[in-house]
């Protein structure tokens, strides 16, 4: 029976733009992808947001928008990474939407009715002044291992202690400051523990191929009780205030956001069925139909971090819900992208923007084929070394892939008028360009790109050594010897198709060009074109360029940063009875020289080069202004226009590197998330003074 693929990838939390761990991720999975559907497979890939949580809920309220509007301004913005990297998503949903809400609570359902799930009352911080019970995150006090202060409610980030949140000394909100009283909260549970679930948890993590080892043999640290997270029931409820969706049978009560982002999966995959895109996709199934077919494979891409997510509650929750409803084929693991050997740091400029980038004009499939040459099948952190990635894009894809094209192309254009003829035959070639083939394939269905890489390279290398051995540029300079020139280039043309068809899931672009430019095609290539030889070539016509070390020093340089980027985000005010030193009062006459006022966005753009800067045209009624603000990792500058703001009109122009700056917008931040951009009420016109 021929197999259909149902491929996703973890779902980006919605409070942000996508950063080089969402691209890494993304583009193994297109490759993958691609892959298949060069070998005549029909694969379903979609995305999308994870749209629900209190994280988003705050900081919603924080930009005085409402979820809603937050969630949809972030989702605007993510066209541009995908298209900018060539990844081929069929449709991009979100959590928050009507499909998720029916599934969600439809498989909630579900396992209520099979007697795994309950309530039980649990005891919980809760903040009076913002009326919400605490997550461990917005809980902080006093370490009670090393009395160290202001530490989360979960973990000492000083000595590393592990202990509940009730143990801190003087807690207090980061939220509110305000000191945290605990209430009691019926919450519900999933019987994560049951002899049942655990049963299955393992016959399913037995099965070869549904989970790497070195991720089975962690998730039965965590189903025998071993690891230092052990299995546990499962809290799936959330009292409101909350961003999420109700649980059915419970009034005031949310699903958890992990509860139904990984359904939001087959919410996405829902939405695509309902959209008639998988119709146009070859798919005449139902969704439901699709989703219980025997031959449909569920594979889904993610990330070290979230493997307790992934290989314990998601197969339980769908196994138990019954069908259509089945536990996933394949969770393919990865692990994270560091550079130069550090983890990503913004304050250490250590990390990569994935939009400045494609800002900066660099070519996406030099950093497609970078990753894909680096990336196996293991759970293995990806390091990206600025001075290996020049080489190898520079070495592999110039000196070896794209050489043999622009320099075979010319002999056969300039002498034989673009024919390509084989007088030697085509037999052998065709043979080693079959066990090319095989072994290509291989690698890549095991997902071991690097390997892959490796073996295509290596082809590459003997053809260009075929071709400089036969000495074509000598050849053409003797009538007598035009045969053996055009054997010798035709073999090497023959041999670079064999080696575009097989990159052709890693340069997707290049490929595609390359088929109609060079070889004069009407379609893309698949696999199955590797074995044919080519038999006529145009003109040649650049397919790359290489990697200017510039251009690596623009994207790895530290951010300018403004005046209220080099300020400390202010911390939250801890509860009365701890003591801290005020700022200096100040009279209301200083005050008065600090001319605040109402400015409308007349237009936001990126600035080339730039971090964390946007350059705002801000109209003061009278007069517009420049203004350079450090807010890029939180707004989308198309979704900035119109929105009125608040300047400081009278500050002194600052000269920066990327022009002068003449004012200052005011934002805050703390650790709710930030910046935020302050907001006058309706009402407030361009020019108003605040006072």
């Amino acid at each position: 029976m021929s197999e259909t693929f149902f491929v996703t990838t973890a779902l980006p939390y919605a409070n942000g733009p996508f950063h080089i761990g969402h691209i890494m991720e993304y583009i193994q999975a297109d490759i993958w992808v691609r892959f298949e559907r060069l070998q005549g497979r029909r694969v379903h890939f979609v995305g999308a947001d994870d749209a629900h949580g209190a994280p988003i809920m705050l900081k919603a309220e924080a930009e005085h928008v409402s979820p809603e509007a937050l969630v949809a301004r972030i989702a605007a913005g993510r066209g541009r990474y995908l298209e900018g990297f060539h990844i081929g998503f069929d449709h991009w949903h979100s959590t928050h939407s009507s499909e998720n809400t029916a599934l969600s609570q439809d498989i909630y359902r579900r396992l209520k009715a099979a007697g795994l799930i309950y309530s039980k009352p649990i005891e919980q911080f809760f903040d009076p002044v913002k009326g919400m019970f605490l997550a461990d995150r917005y809980i902080k006090g006093e370490c009670p291992k090393c009395h160290a202060k202001d530490q989360y409610g979960d973990a000492c980030e000083v000595c590393g202690s592990v202990y509940a949140p009730t143990e801190l000394i003087e807690p207090y909100s980061a939220l509110t400051g305000a000191q945290p009283v605990l209430r009691t909260s019926e919450h519900f549970f999933f019987r994560l523990s049951d002899p049942l679930c655990v049963e299955f948890l393992q016959e399913w993590l037995a099965v070869a191929g549904h989970v790497q080892p070195q991720v089975a043999n962690k998730a039965r640290e965590w189903l025998s009780g071993k690891a230092e997270q052990a299995l546990g029931d499962w809290d799936i409820s959330r009292d409101a205030p909350y961003f999420g969706i109700p649980i059915p049978d419970a009034p005031g009560k949310f699903f958890y956001v992990w509860l139904d982002a990984p359904i939001g999966y087959l919410a996405a995959l829902k939405s695509y069925f309902d959209s008639g895109k998988a119709r146009a996709n070859g798919e005449t199934r139902s969704f439901e139909a699709f989703l219980g077919a025997p031959d449909t494979r569920q594979v889904h891409f993610i990330g070290k971090d979230i493997i307790y997510f992934h290989t314990l509650f998601w197969p339980a929750m769908l196994h138990f819900a019954g069908a259509p409803y089945r536990a996933p084929d394949n969770v393919h693991v990865h692990g994270f992208i560091t550079v130069s050997g550090e983890k990503m740091s913004k304050s250490r400029g250590t990390g990569i923007s994935p939009l400045r980038y494609l800002e900066l004009g660099m070519n996406p499939e030099w950093l497609r084929y970078y990753i894909a040459a680096k990336l196996n099948a293991a759970v293995e952190d990806l390091d990206f070394n600025p001075a290996d990635f020049i080489a190898r894009i520079n070495s592999d894809l110039i000196g070896k892939y794209v050489n043999i094209a622009s320099r075979a192309a010319s002999f056969i254009t300039r002498h034989f008028a673009g024919v390509l003829e084989y007088p030697s035959g085509t037999e052998e070639l065709t043979l080693r360009a079959r066990e090319l083939l095989e072994q290509v394939r291989s690698s890549y269905a095991a997902r071991e790109f690097g390997r892959a890489m490796r073996e295509i390279m290596a082809f590459a290398d003997r053809l260009n050594q075929e071709f400089d051995a036969r000495q074509p540029w000598v050849l053409a300079k003797d009538p007598a010897r035009r045969e053996a020139l055009q054997d010798s280039c035709a073999r090497a043309l023959y041999g670079f198709k064999t080696l575009t068809c097989l990159l052709a899931p890693v340069l997707p672009a290049v490929a595609e060009r390359a088929a109609r430019e060079l070889f004069g095609l009407d379609r893309a290539l698949t696999f199955a074109d590797a074995l044919a030889p080519p038999r006529r070539v145009n003109p040649y016509q650049h397919l790359m360029t290489r990697v200017d070390p510039k251009q690596l020093d623009a994207l790895l340089e530290p951010q300018e940063k403004t005046v209220s980027e080099t300020s400390a985000p202010p911390a939250p005010t801890p509860p009365a009875a701890i003591a801290t030193d005020a700022p200096a009062t100040i009279s209301i006459d200083q005050f008065k020289q600090i001319d605040l006022r109402v400015a409308r966005i007349a237009a936001a753009e990126q600035v080339a080069g730039a971090d964390k800067l946007l350059r705002l045209t801000l109209d003061l009624g009278t007069e517009t202004r420049t203004v350079f603000a450090g807010i890029k990792s939180a707004y989308d500058p198309a979704a900035l226009v119109g929105r009125l703001t608040v300047m400081v009109a009278n500050l002194a122009p600052r000269k920066m590197k990327f022009g002068v700056s003449e004012g200052m917008v005011l934002a805050a931040s703390g650790p709710a998330g930030g910046p935020f951009l302050l907001t006058p009420d309706v009402g407030a016109a361009p020019g108003m003074r605040i006072s």
